[in-house]
């Protein structure tokens, strides 16, 4: 390999556009710019987004939206999924290691939904007061 050899992959030096080079050229006189107005004048500035004082779009479409980042680290589960867990002490990391709740959850909190079929112990796990009742009528315990 030679310094004489060396040269660019094709297509990835663009040429730049010669303004102002006459009528022929198809960029000249105006070189573009159009005829008058703040856009055509050396120097004119005007805001990204700015519409000539017309209402700018991301003014004219309402707001819309939120997503917790909370949300991300937290999960419900329903009485029904404790089912899965062959384990009878249920906590975090429990419910990780049999795929009921994500790998990166922090916090779970158990709903009254479905059937508890056995007697389990609920530790270090957020519990909904009918859960706690159907978790109790099933001889289980729920411990802070």
């Amino acid at each position: 390999m030679h310094l004489n050899t060396l040269h660019a992959a094709p297509g990835s030096k663009k040429k730049s556009k010669r303004l102002g080079r006459g009528i022929g050229s198809g960029k000249g006189k105006t070189c573009g710019r159009g005829h008058k107005g703040q856009r055509a004048r050396a120097g004119g500035y005007h805001k990204v987004g700015f519409e000539g004082g017309q209402m700018p779009l991301q003014r004219r479409i309402p707001k819309s939206g939120f997503r917790s980042r909370q949300a991300l680290y937290r999960e419900e589960i329903y009485l029904s999924d404790l089912n899965q867990i062959e384990a009878d002490v249920v906590d975090l990391a429990a419910l990780i290691q049999f795929g009921v709740v994500r790998a990166n959850t922090k916090d779970v909190k158990i709903v009254a939904s479905g059937e508890l079929s056995r007697a389990l112990t609920v530790r270090g796990i957020a519990v909904t007061e009918g859960a706690r009742k159907a978790i109790e009528a099933a001889k289980g315990k729920v411990e802070a």
